[in-house]
């Protein structure tokens, strides 16, 4: 027994059982993330449930657990029902009277089961609904036809079309006509402080005015029709006790029937489902879980921070490590370094507020932006301050793991290069630094892997829930580093602790956790792979 542990094998097989649970726990924690949050897309069968006396139900099985009654109703069980029982809670839609989810002991549901006729409608801003379809109605009369169904999807494919047309006309109406006369103004303001404000620029500026508001009128009068025409249709929806209401079609983004589809039916609406959940359109409760706006938030937060901490991080090392003398200064600066990497992120938040946003940003506006004061261009929070603030945040990673690649550089190629008639210069950028790149690769791994999970500094330096605006659009100069923007970490924040429902809600917490697990280790991965191939590049050239 000695003798093994002498041999090191005791430690060999604890650092390959603790790889071992590492790599389970990640991809247990994947799965989990892909079960709850992607499954909440896959068509659920829907029942009829008939709980004793009570009135007939309509909806999914959202989840079934083993409870006590007395935890379930706060009241002692009697005799004959104590000890744990299956309840249900149903998803039975109607969030708009605040009913969406119910729970029910199996032991009262007398009959279930499943109509192959049930509908279910989901709507833009109240969750799903589900019932029979009983017809349709146009300017309040009756549609007749002969496969209602089939006309149902007829309509709501011309209703996504035009609330695609009315999303186009808004994006103009709040960015195109609002940015020409953003520089209108200025341009005003420009003549007026250059004492150039003469007859013909007041008449400029006076047409310019009246064709954004002819422009502005135009668009207001093609919403208005697309709205009317929105209006016109209604469907007529019958519950499980036989009470009908009318739900506009414009408020229905997708309906299916569960319960009569077959495989590859659902495969193709679970497809779609998680297409438009990524897109940020057309899914759960849109208006709150914009995913789209998020990733590209996150993915441009990301990449401005690596553009922005690795030059600084790599000559700061450089010169730490190959210019700076062994002296107190330099030992106080390596400590300062050290100091840095444990300082809690919402500090950097509060740092980034202060002296980004209100010092940097503010001056930039009395410089740049004055004819626009006193409304803020980059003296608010933005994509920019977020950006620094998060280059910041994980400088010292990159310092740290660059003095390390450095270290590593053997002297005697140093001396050799200098020994050829190189300057330390040429060295340091021909010999130096491409052997050390595999290891700045490393601290721009670690960078991504701490900055895009990050949430609380973004929450004072430019993340907001549902931002206006892309950072990144068409228009010069096409990235918009000014602007707030949404980010995948913050969704989950306000959509698990912000959200009035939490139950609705959870399996979408799950769904952007996934999202921004991915993001995260495809940009891992790909860093990954540039850094095995510079290492392969410059493998002789370390020997």
């Amino acid at each position: 027994m000695n003798t093994w542990f002498r041999s090191g094998q005791p430690w060999v097989w604890l650092t390959a059982g603790s790889v071992a649970v590492s790599l389970l726990a990640m991809f247990g924690l994947v799965a989990l993330l892909g079960w709850q949050g992607m499954g909440q897309f896959w068509p659920q069968p829907v029942y009829e449930f008939r709980p004793g006396a009570a009135d007939a139900l309509l909806g999914e099985i959202y989840t079934t657990e083993l409870r006590h009654p007395v935890s379930a109703y706060g009241l002692p069980a009697p005799d004959e029902a104590r000890g744990f029982s299956t309840f249900y809670t149903i998803r039975i839609g109607g969030s708009e009277a605040g009913r969406e989810f119910i729970r029910v002991a199996a032991t009262e549901i007398t009959t279930r089961r499943r109509p192959r006729d049930v509908l279910v409608l989901q709507r833009e801003s109240f969750g799903k609904e589900y019932g029979f379809l009983q017809g349709m109605t146009e300017d309040g009369q009756p549609l007749t036809s002969q496969d209602m169904p089939r006309a149902l999807w007829q309509r709501l494919s011309l209703m996504d079309t035009q609330r695609r047309l009315a999303a186009e006309l808004r994006q103009k109406q709040r960015v195109t006509l609002g940015q020409q006369a953003d520089r209108l103004e200025r341009q005003r303001q420009l003549w007026m402080e250059k004492g150039q404000w003469t007859a013909l620029n007041q008449a400029t500026y006076q047409n310019g005015r009246h064709e954004l508001q002819r422009q502005n009128e135009r668009i207001f009068r093609q919403l208005a029709n697309l709205e009317q025409e929105q209006d016109r249709d209604r469907l007529i929806l019958r519950d499980a006790v036989g009470a009908t209401r009318e739900i506009p079609l414009r408020e229905i983004e997708r309906a299916w029937y569960p319960n009569d589809m077959g495989g590859t039916a659902k495969v193709r609406l679970w497809a779609g489902r998680v297409g438009a959940f990524i897109a940020g359109q057309n899914n759960d409760y849109s208006a709150q879980t914009a995913v789209f706006p998020a990733i590209v938030g996150t993915l441009l937060l990301v990449m401005l921070m690596s553009a922005i901490v690795m030059p600084l991080g790599v000559v700061a090392a450089i010169y730490l490590h190959e210019y700076a003398p062994a002296n107190w200064l330099t030992r106080l600066i390596r400590i300062a370094v050290g100091n840095l990497a444990g300082v809690p992120s919402i500090v950097y938040g509060v740092f980034g507020l202060g002296f980004f946003v209100y010092v940097l940003g503010g001056t930039v506006d009395r410089l740049f932006y004055a004819s626009v004061l006193p409304t803020p261009t980059f003296g608010t929070p933005g994509l920019l301050w977020a950006a620094l603030t998060l280059a910041l945040l994980t400088l010292p990673v990159v310092i740290v793991a660059t003095e390390e690649g450095l270290s590593r550089i053997p002297p005697s190629l140093r001396h050799g290069s200098l020994a050829l008639g190189a300057t330390q210069a040429e060295t340091l950028w021909r010999v130096v630094l491409p052997g050390a790149a595999p290891a700045m690769i490393t601290g721009l791994i670690l960078a991504v892997a701490r900055a895009a999970g990050e949430t609380a500094p973004l929450m004072l330096v430019g993340v907001i829930k549902s931002a206006p605006a892309l950072p990144l659009d068409g228009d010069f100069p096409y990235l918009h580093a000014e602007r707030k923007f949404m980010h995948l970490g913050f969704q989950i924040y306000d959509m698990a602790f912000q959200s009035p429902d939490s139950d609705a809600v959870r399996p979408l917490v799950f769904a952007t956790a996934l999202l921004l697990l991915t993001i995260v280790v495809g940009l891992n991965l790909a860093a990954v792979a540039l850094r095995h191939r510079l290492r392969e590049k410059y493998r002789m050239l370390a020997l």
